[in-house]
């Protein structure tokens, strides 16, 4: 499969939030109280499972195509995506590599084999943990509304961007986490992924994520 394919089919792992009119800007004391306190929070999650809804936007379709499913996360870098409805399909970050099972169909690939599949992993993962603050990938900016703190990253890496427009983390107010993310392919077209019943370090083993 071609790179733009693969890029694509990641694409649809990352979640989707518009805060509209009641956003507003942080001020620089409440962005390092906030970044401290999801740093804080993300280190000492030792793991993650959730249920999670998506909703994949696209300008010339009437309605938005809705999957869900469940996700993994075990530190430093499991992670696996279970879809479950419409169609079974998964895919495993693990020891470098992605493995895919498509309804019994299975393939896997190298990350290492391209730098734009390495920073993809590691945006996946950090989207999960909350460690997203990098300014040398990200121009970031910080917003709040009422129930969600919320950060809107710019990447910097010219070839990301040509995939990735815009990516904003939604995190709860009350425990740090994100619930919900968005990814912009372009002005009209996002991904968003809604994070339920998540479960923090709670016992997960190593076999849970096998594809």
């Amino acid at each position: 499969m071609k790179i733009r394919s693969y890029i694509l089919m990641l694409s649809l792992l990352f979640v989707s939030f518009t805060a509209f009119a009641q956003e507003q800007k942080m001020s620089d004391t409440e962005i390092t109280a906030f970044k401290q306190s999801v740093n804080t929070v993300s280190k000492k999650i030792k793991s993650l499972s959730t249920d999670f809804i998506q909703y994949k936007h696209m300008d010339f379709l009437a309605k938005d195509i809705e999957t869900s499913g469940k996700m993994f996360f075990k530190e430093p870098n499991l992670l696996q995506w279970q879809y479950k409805k419409p169609y079974n399909y998964s895919i495993v970050f693990k020891n470098g590599k992605i493995l895919i099972n498509d309804e019994g169909k299975k393939s896997a690939m190298d990350v290492g084999s391209s730098k734009i599949f390495a920073k993809l992993n590691k945006l996946i993962v950090g989207s999960v943990s909350g460690d997203m603050f990098d300014d040398k990938e990200f121009a970031i900016t910080y917003f709040k509304t009422k129930d969600f703190n919320v950060t809107k990253l710019i990447p910097k890496d010219a070839a990301l961007k040509k995939y990735i427009r815009q990516i904003e983390l939604s995190f709860d107010k009350q425990d740090a986490t994100v619930n919900q993310v968005r990814l912009m392919e372009s002005a009209e077209d996002y991904t968003k992924i809604v994070f339920k019943n998540k479960i923090l370090n709670a016992k997960i083993d190593d076999s849970a994520f096998t594809n």
